[in-house]
Order: C-alpha cells, then structure tokens, then sequence
C-alpha cells in the first residue's frame, strides 16, 4: 500500500530533498511538495505553488512582523490545503519546515494526518547567535523583546505538530525542554559515495591557473559572505595567512548577500566592505562566487586547509561535505562546530574572534610533512559514520515518516 506525503517548505526541495525523492520515486506513492513558485521537478513529486497576497504592513509593529509574514504565508499554503481536501487529496503524513509560518494551519485542515514538523532552530537572548558577536556584548531589551515574539510561531508549530525533527544535538538542546521529549535528532545527510576525496583531482581558475592537492590551496564556503559564517574574522586572518605562506591560494565560494542577521547599514556588501579593510593580494586571493554543486565539490577535493567558521547558530552542510572530501577542517571553537570536530583528532578548532590563532593554525598544517593526513582520514570516516547519506540519515527519516503514517509515535 503506497504512502500519500504532503512536503511544505517555501524553498523546495530544501532539507526534504532526498526524502521526497525517495517516496517519489515509488509509483505506488502519491506525493505533494506546496513551494513558492520554482522551475525545479522532482520525479514522482507535484508540485503546488503558492504566493503570499502582500507583504508586511507598514504600520505593523516591529515586533510582529516576523509573526504577520508568517502568518500570511501560512494563510497562502493553507489555501493550497483546502484546494487539496476538496479534491479529495489528503495527506497521510505533512512534513514542514516551521521557519517562515507556512505550517501554521495545516493540522487543522488535515487533522487526520501526521504533522511532521522540521524545527531547525530555536532563538534564545543567551547561548546562541545573540549577543555573541563582539564578544561580551549583552542584547537590548527591545532585542530581546523582538527575539522572544519572534518564537511564538516555532511554539505554535512545535505544539501543533505530533512530532519533529532537527539536524543536530545542539541544536535539539536549543528548544524548549517542554518540548525535547518530541523531536528527533536526525541530520539530513551527505552523499558520502559521491562527496568523496579525489587526490589527483586538479581544478583550472578562470584565469587559467591550475591547482591541485600538490598546492597550497586553503579554502572558505558560505552562502553569502556574512559575519555569521566569520567571514569578517576570516578576511582579517589573510593578510597574515599570505605573508607567513607565500606559495598559498586562497579560493572563496560565496554571494554577497546575507542569509543571517543583518545586511551593512551603508549598503555595501561584507566583501567590498572587508576588501577596503584589509590588504591582500588580488592574484592570490580568488572570490569565486556561488558555484555549482560540482564545481563547489571540485574545490573541496583540492583543499589543503578549509576554513570554516560560525556563530552558535544553524551547523552549515557545507563543513559535513567537506570532511567528507577528506578536508582538513580548521573550525570555530563554537558549539555546532564541537559537536562534529574534536581539536587534533578529526580536525583543527580555533578561537573564532582571533585571526592570528586561524593563521597560525593554517601554519601549522602546512609545516607538518603529511598536512595532517590522519585527520583528514579522521574526518572522513566521521562523515560515513554520522552523516551517511544511504546509510543512516535517510534510513532514520524514511523509519520516522513510516512510524507516523502507521500511527506510532516514536
């Protein structure tokens, strides 16, 4: 008997793309994805776009308009749900992402089916994101107040759903105790198979200058180049890191928008803001932009150093592909990074707000005969172990989604 699945997440496929290709790959399964409009297909999956009516009033208060926007994102996926149950359309299991509201309504137009609710992070004033940058720093009370609004609708999710799910231990221990004993811990997985070491891979720059393993390659991933991800530590960490390797390359994958916290009052991006700040050498330091998959990939499997560094925040997949690349990880002392890398076995950690422990650490692994070999093996065999695709993480989420639509809470 096949299984009826609605996906709700206003990016699709985000967190769910592996979990709805594997449910719509079986013909006998009927499988729904509600998305903002995209040109993405998933075989198997339909696709039922929705667009929210307006934006945010002007005269709402600042502290609800997190709150109406969710609001009127759910209002718009839940008009997709009542289009659904008057065709007959009805899910068995409805896995959403909380994040922008769009879940809000739907246990109460499908009461019948299991809500599966992907509850990535929850905000605190202490211990995460907030006031961690600069060190020391205490938020405001308005801050704070805006903070704690912000949460009603993850609250309202997190009461609704009859289960969740989040990526990490750390980021479960974030959410309200009232509600830990509901969500699972279950990452979304790295195709370890293909994200895989390639030691005698070489990569041409589009200046025509080609690297390889044999190099001094030391590398930076972000969505956007943004002081959430330390990409402002890392920029003052450079000038140090050319002058100390001066054979080294540095190539940077990252847009110049922001997916965290707050854009430069000025207007300028972080890049042209940190690149009037800091000295470099244009011929040594490579912006590359957004890359595609394989291209990113292709940087990763010729790092010789790979910087990764972030707030208490959401764990980047980015630093799960590149230990499973084989990489040599030099990450943030910050919690999501302590949860995966243990300093001098599967990896290197650093004091995030000091760029001459970073240098220093770069240093480090280019003057050890072998670049620390073992820990890259280390954290290979940490990315099959934890984060296996096929092996373990999509296995966890089928067996969870499974459980739901039988009637058996786990």
């Amino acid at each position: 008997m096949g299984r009826k699945i609605l996906f709700i997440h206003q990016n699709m496929p985000g967190q769910f793309k592996h979990l709805a290709a594997h449910y719509g790959a079986d013909p006998a399964n009927r499988v729904w994805f509600i998305t903002k409009p995209k040109p993405l297909q998933i075989p198997g999956v339909e696709q039922r776009a929705y667009t929210p009516k307006r934006g945010v009033g002007r005269q709402t208060h600042r502290y609800l308009r997190g709150m109406e926007d969710g609001v009127l994102h759910a209002q718009a996926v839940a008009n997709r749900c009542v289009e659904m149950r008057r065709q007959g359309e009805i899910p068995d299991v409805i896995v959403a992402h909380s994040g922008w509201g769009e879940s809000l309504y739907v246990k109460d137009i499908f009461p019948e089916a299991a809500f599966l609710n992907y509850s990535e992070f929850f905000f605190r004033s202490s211990g995460g994101d907030m006031g961690f940058d600069p060190p020391g720093s205490t938020p405001s009370p308005d801050a704070m107040a805006r903070l704690r609004t912000r949460n009603a609708q993850y609250l309202l999710a997190l009461e609704a759903c009859d289960w969740a799910l989040t990526p990490t231990r750390w980021q479960w221990s974030r959410h309200p105790s009232e509600y830990q004993s509901k969500i699972s811990v279950i990452h979304e997985g790295v195709d370890v198979d293909a994200v895989c070491p390639k030691p005698r891979w070489r990569l041409t720059l589009r200046n025509g200058q080609r690297l390889s393993r044999e190099d001094e390659v030391i590398t930076y991933v972000a969505r956007n180049l943004e002081p959430y991800r330390g990409f402002h530590i890392f920029m003052r960490a450079l000038p140090r890191i050319l002058a100390r390797r001066p054979k080294a390359q540095v190539l940077i994958i990252g847009a110049d928008g922001v997916s965290y916290g707050a854009p430069p009052a000025d207007g300028v991006c972080y890049r042209e803001r940190l690149l009037k700040e800091v000295k470099i050498d244009p011929r040594r330091v490579h912006f590359l932009g957004r890359l595609g998959y394989e291209n990113f990939l292709s940087v990763l499997r010729i790092s010789s150093a790979h910087i990764y560094l972030t707030y208490p925040f959401v764990l980047s997949w980015s630093m799960i592909e590149a230990m499973a690349c084989g990489c040599l990880v030099i990450g943030s002392a910050t919690a999501p990074v302590q949860e995966v890398i243990r300093d001098g076995h599967n990896g290197l950690l650093v004091d995030f707000f000091s760029p001459e422990d970073i240098a220093r650490r770069v240093d480090e692994v280019f003057a050890h005969p072998d670049r620390f070999q073992a820990l890259r093996d280390a954290a290979r065999q940490t990315a099959v172990r934890e984060f296996s695709l096929r092996d373990k993480c999509l296995p966890a989420q089928v067996a969870l989604v499974e459980a739901l639509a039988s009637g058996v809470l786990p």
